[in-house]
């Protein structure tokens, strides 16, 4: 073979060599997960529960939410379409009912097998190193307009959340109009708020004026309920349950979502 036909036959190769890196070089980069909140709508397998959604939240190198039973926490990473989530993670340590611990374990699996991500069809897909996908997430809606809650937890004021009482219901409906009402457990109550982003503000509570003698504290309770309402400063959506938070941080009130709301 003369050197002209060996140095072809080199370069071929090289030639060769670069095209298959490029047809196994990794997909174009994705749109970045800072800022996003997801909920779960798919786990490979299995059909999902209806009353353990799946939440996470990628937010300053940290992602969190709840699997289902448990609020967890871990940092995060990613270059690209690269995913790293670190196992120096929390997470709570209820005990659930089997099957929601079974997808719970499930998809912090996924969390944890995750080494990349595709964003398609404005779903999130968590990938495995063979690009198999783990698991399908869908955006987080963010908005109050339209929507429904039911008081789970309020604080009282004395730097403590506590549950509602038995036997009261503490209600929220969020109007298109900028208006705010329900059930303070035992008068009804209507407020306007202004909702930017995370950011959420309500004016004073205008209430009606019965009087409820039982359960024991429930006047207590309304004066508090709507009192933490004024100290409201961030919403903050999980799956079908939503936080408001103080400017410090602290919690107002806890909420889940209404059926239909």
């Amino acid at each position: 073979m003369t050197l002209s036909i060996r140095r072809a036959a080199a370069i071929l190769a090289v030639a060769s060599l670069l095209a298959a890196c490029t047809a196994m070089s990794p997909a174009p980069d994705q749109p970045g997960l800072n800022g996003t909140a997801w909920t779960l709508s798919a786990l490979p397998g299995q059909s999902l529960l209806p009353d353990a959604t799946a939440t996470a939240r990628f937010e300053g190198a940290r992602v969190q939410g709840t699997d289902g039973c448990n609020r967890y926490s871990a940092p995060y990473t990613e270059t690209g379409s690269t995913l790293q989530v670190g196992s120096r993670g929390a997470s709570t340590q209820m005990a659930c009912p089997p099957a929601v611990m079974k997808q719970a374990e499930a998809f912090m699996n996924a969390l944890a097998r995750a080494s990349a991500y595709r964003v398609a069809e404005a779903r999130l897909q968590l990938l495995a190193a063979d690009a198999a996908v783990l698991a399908t997430l869908a955006p987080q809606p963010q908005g109050l307009a339209g929507t429904s809650w039911r008081v789970t937890g309020y604080n009282n004021g004395k730097q403590a959340v506590v549950s509602v009482l038995a036997d009261t219901n503490l209600t929220m409906a969020f109007s298109a109009d900028g208006k705010v009402g329900g059930s303070a457990g035992c008068n009804r109550y209507s407020a306007t708020y202004t909702s930017e982003g995370h950011k959420l503000t309500f004016g004073p509570a205008a209430a009606t004026r019965k009087m409820c003698a039982t359960p024991e504290r429930v006047m207590e309770q309304e004066q508090q309920f709507l009192k933490a309402l004024e100290t409201v400063a961030t919403a903050r959506f999980e799956g079908d349950r939503l936080e408001l938070r103080m400017v410090e941080g602290a919690l107002a009130a806890t909420l889940t979502r209404e059926s239909g709301g």
